[in-house]
């Protein structure tokens, strides 16, 4: 999603491309990270608005930020909210 559609209020960021959420992704789980005032309405919501696709179930978890150690310097990273979208069986995402 691009910064415009940052801006626009919507609650979905971007789709969370890791390892884990590659292997979700083939059990009908898919991650989301969204702004930490993110709800699970809205966030089916904006699945059923951009995918066509009605969700099963959606969880969301908060993640603390980390503290980093760079150049000398003490700081914190990361932090954050995602969404895990349940689909029901059958039903896929074309997340590029």
């Amino acid at each position: 999603m691009t910064e415009a559609a940052q801006k626009a209020n919507f609650v979905i960021i971007r789709p969370r491309v890791t390892e884990k959420a590659g292997l979700l992704g083939k059990s009908g789980i898919y991650v989301f990270d969204v702004r930490p005032e993110a709800t699970k309405a809205a966030v089916a919501k904006e699945i059923f608005e951009f995918y066509k696709v009605k969700p099963a179930d959606v969880r969301l978890v908060n993640f603390p930020p980390k503290a980093v150690f760079t150049r000398g310097r003490r700081g914190r990273a990361g932090g954050g909210r995602k969404a895990y979208v349940v689909l029901k069986k059958g039903d896929k995402l074309e997340i590029v």
